[in-house]
C-alpha cells in the first residue's frame, strides 16, 4: 500500500532547479534510499516532503491526503518523523528527559510545562530507549554520550510520535563503519516490526546497498534511476553520474518510477 507519493514535484532556487519534476511512491514498511552526488537535490526533496520548503509545483501525498505546503509541525502530527544529518539533543538533560520532551510535544503538553514534567511519560520513554538499545543510559546526560549513541537517542526522539513515515537525512554521518551497519540494521528491524515507511539519504554506499529495499538516484534534481540494489549497481547511467563526468544523465521517456 502506497503511504507517500510525490507527483511532479519541482523546486527552483533562482535559475537552478534543485528538484526537477520528481515523482515516486513509498510503500508502508518499505526501506527506501535516496542517493545522488552532492547538489543532486536530496535535502531539498526531503525539505519539501517535511514542509520546510513549499514546492513550486507538484504534490506531496501522505496516505492519500494532500500535505503539500503544510508546516512541519502539522506534518509531524500526521505521523511523519525526521532525523537530521547533524544529531542534536539537549546536552544538559538526561537521555530519558530528552525523549520525555518529545513525548510531551506529541501529547500536546508543551504549553503546560509549569507543571512537574520529570516523571511524565517516563515509562514510554524507557520503552523507546529499549527499542533503540539505549535504556541503560537513560539517566546519563546526553553530553556524555558517544556520537553513535546520540544518533540512537535521536532515533528514539523521531519515534516518539509513533510515525508512519520516517525521514532520515544522512543517519550514519560521522559514524564508524561498524556503527553505520548496526544503526541501519536496527532501523530496518523497526521498519519490519512496526510497518514504518523509511526514506533515507546516505553517502555511505556500503550501508545503502546492504540494507535498502529499493534505491532512488537523483542527479541535478532529476530522478534518473529507481530499482533494487542490484539493478542500481548495474545501471550504466548511475555509474556515469557517480564515476564518470556526471554531465550527461538524460534518458528518453519519463523518469523511472514516475506515474501520472
Amino acid at each position: 500500500m502506497t503511504l507517500l507519493a510525490l507527483r511532479h514535484v519541482t523546486k527552483t532556487f533562482g535559475g537552478v532547479r534543485a528538484v526537477d519534476d520528481v515523482s515516486f511512491d513509498l510503500a508502508a514498511g518499505e526501506f527506501l534510499a535516496l542517493i545522488g552526488p552532492n547538489g543532486a537535490g536530496k535535502s531539498t526533496c526531503f525539505n519539501v516532503i517535511n514542509g520546510q520548503l513549499a514546492p513550486d509545483s507538484g504534490k506531496v501525498m501522505l496516505d492519500g491526503a494532500d500535505i503539500t505546503g503544510l508546516p512541519p509541525r502539522a506534518i509531524w502530527r500526521r505521523g511523519v518523523g525526521r532525523t537530521f544529518q547533524v544529531a542534536a539533543t539537549f546536552g544538559s538533560m538526561t537521555v530519558a528527559e530528552n525523549v520525555q520532551m518529545a513525548l510531551l510535544s506529541h501529547h500536546g503538553e508543551t504549553l503546560r510545562l509549569w507543571k512537574p514534567a520529570a516523571a511524565r511519560h517516563r515509562a514510554q520513554a524507557l520503552d523507546l530507549l529499549a527499542l533503540v538499545g539505549m535504556q541503560d543510559a537513560a539517566d546519563t546526560a546526553c553530553r556524555e554520550l558517544a556520537y553513535g549513541d546520540v544518533k540512537r537517542v535521536e532515533l528514539a526522539l523521531a519515534l516518539a510520535n509513533a510515525p508512519r513515515l520516517l525521514l532520515m537525512d544522512e543517519p550514519t554521518a560521522g559514524m564508524a563503519p561498524r556503527e553505520r551497519h548496526d544503526l541501519l540494521a536496527l532501523v530496518k528491524r523497526i521498519v519490519t516490526e512496526r510497518k514504518v515507511a523509511v526514506l533515507f539519504t546516505e553517502h555511505a554506499m556500503d550501508v545503502v546497498f546492504a540494507h535498502a529495499d529499493r534505491i532512488l538516484v537523483l542527479a541535478r534534481g532529476k530522478l534518473i534511476a529507481d530499482g533494487d540494489p542490484q539493478a542500481i549497481r548495474d545501471d550504466s547511467l548511475v555509474r556515469e553520474v557517480y564515476f564518470g563526468t556526471g554531465k550527461t544523465f538524460e534518458r528518453s521517456g519519463s523518469p523511472p518510477g514516475a506515474k501520472s
